[in-house]
């Protein structure tokens, strides 16, 4: 099974100068968490072309990257998502997709000109997303870059199906968990020794004069999570440091 890397890539002034929140970021994580599937990054950003294009062509760079993209592919003038993914994935050429013309023009009729029947123009052999909504399609190219509407409601059906159709699960990790009470500090030593295929997290809290470390192992192998986590005990009690929890 092939690894990827998610990205989420969030569009929208309004999201940064709080005129409206997000809730893509939370929708996308919890749907790869699911799944196994590992988010590496996500970016929010402005209406702004050159800001797009240096965020999709860095993506672009992780072979083994998925992208999604939200917001940005409507018909307004500040819609720059198509043009962009167009000059970042196609070498710029945007060409009138057939089925998505025949799509806006079944929805709406005369109203779909002069300026909705312009969202048919998507990049150079994109695939098409189902709208539920409307039927105005979201898009994606290469089966891993897809890019859809701002609009919870349409683009949250597009991402369960690229999920559920497009990628396969991951197997569950088993983890282990338990609070360190001392620094983290105290702990880089034992974190260093520990094996790279070993998922680790260390969020350390400090409350008033007193330090905790929440640490958390994970391995796809049972016997393998159970003796670095014994492991990492025992290397604790060695330096007089104990477990809370």
């Amino acid at each position: 099974m092939k690894k990827y890397n998610f990205y989420s890539v969030i569009i929208g002034t309004e999201l940064l100068n709080g005129r409206r929140e997000d809730k893509h970021f939370k929708f996308l994580n919890q749907e790869l968490r699911q799944r196994g599937l590992k988010h590496c990054g996500s970016f929010v950003i402005n209406d702004d072309i050159v800001l797009m294009q240096n965020v999709f062509s860095m993506i672009k760079k992780d072979l083994k990257s998925v992208m999604f993209c939200f917001g940005g592919i409507g018909s307004t003038p500040d819609d720059y998502t198509r043009e962009i993914a167009a000059k970042a994935f196609t070498a710029g050429v945007l060409q009138t997709n057939k089925k998505a013309l025949k799509l806006i023009k079944e929805e709406f009729g005369d109203d779909a000109y002069p300026h909705r029947i312009k969202m048919a123009n998507i990049p150079k052999d994109a695939k098409l997303l189902a709208n539920v909504v409307n039927r105005v399609p979201g898009f994606y190219l290469e089966n891993r870059f897809f890019f859809t509407p701002g609009f919870p409601s349409m683009a949250y059906p597009m991402i369960t199906w690229v999920l559920d159709n497009l990628f396969e699960k991951e197997e569950d990790k088993f983890s282990c968990e338990f609070k360190a009470n001392c620094s983290e500090n105290d702990l880089i030593d034992i974190m260093q020794a520990l094996p790279k295929e070993l998922e680790l997290s260390s969020l350390p809290k400090i409350e008033g004069d007193k330090k905790t470390v929440d640490i958390f192992l994970a391995h796809k192998d049972k016997n393998e999570l159970e003796k670095w986590c014994s492991f990492f005990k025992n290397e604790m009690k060695k330096i007089g440091k104990s477990i809370l929890i």
